[in-house]
């Protein structure tokens, strides 16, 4: 099995592809933080670290720093993948990394509107480029499985508001997103998921 985790540099992310490891699977892990470079929010987890953990798993671990809202970054990526294994099996899709960005139970008009829009970009954008770069090597073979990391069911989402609005429209959009990949993949044979790894 091929897999790809863009955001494996910790939490869920790193834990998904531990379990892919686990499964024997080749997981190309990605992220921003690197052991010679750490992303904006300057934690001290490393793709190359999380990359590791999967070997010793059981499976093969392939750190590759990528920034997934760079499309050229993200397309390079997508060349490496085929030139390497010609396929693609399973994508998640974990980027995140705005913890620093959201301010709590602050209405729209007193929220940081650039952290906002930044929030959004890193959670909603990121998984699009993502997608938009490397389906293309999950359809070429039937049974291929896209997984969008959120938190909070659609049920869960659908009823409450969650905390700020850029908050909020992140969190339901990433569950949107699994649902369209569903329709864009079922001529394929391919299927989709939102999983949320609860509170």
């Amino acid at each position: 099995m091929i897999a790809l985790v863009a955001g494996a540099t910790r939490g869920t992310g790193r834990g998904i592809a531990l379990a892919l490891g686990a499964a024997g699977a080749t997981v190309y892990c990605t992220g921003r933080s690197t052991r010679e470079r750490r992303s904006e929010i300057n934690r001290p987890e490393t793709i190359e670290e999380t990359a590791e953990l999967v070997t010793a798993a059981g499976g093969t671990g392939i750190a590759v720093q990528v920034d997934h809202l760079d499309p050229a970054q993200v397309e390079a990526l997508a060349g490496r993948v085929e030139r390497e294994q010609g396929r693609l099996d399973v994508l998640v899709n974990d980027v995140w990394g705005s913890d620093h960005l959201w301010e709590w139970d602050t209405p729209v008009w007193k929220h940081d509107m650039d952290k906002g829009f930044r929030l959004l970009r890193l959670a909603v954008d990121t998984h699009i480029i993502s997608s938009r770069h490397l389906l293309p090597l999950l359809i070429r073979n039937e049974g291929g499985l896209v997984v969008e990391v959120t938190d909070g069911t659609w049920a869960f989402n659908e009823t409450r508001y969650r905390e700020n609005v850029y908050y909020d429209l992140a969190k339901v959009s990433v569950n949107r997103l699994a649902f369209a990949w569903s329709r864009e993949l079922r001529p394929h044979g391919g299927t989709a998921v939102a999983v949320t790894p609860g509170f």
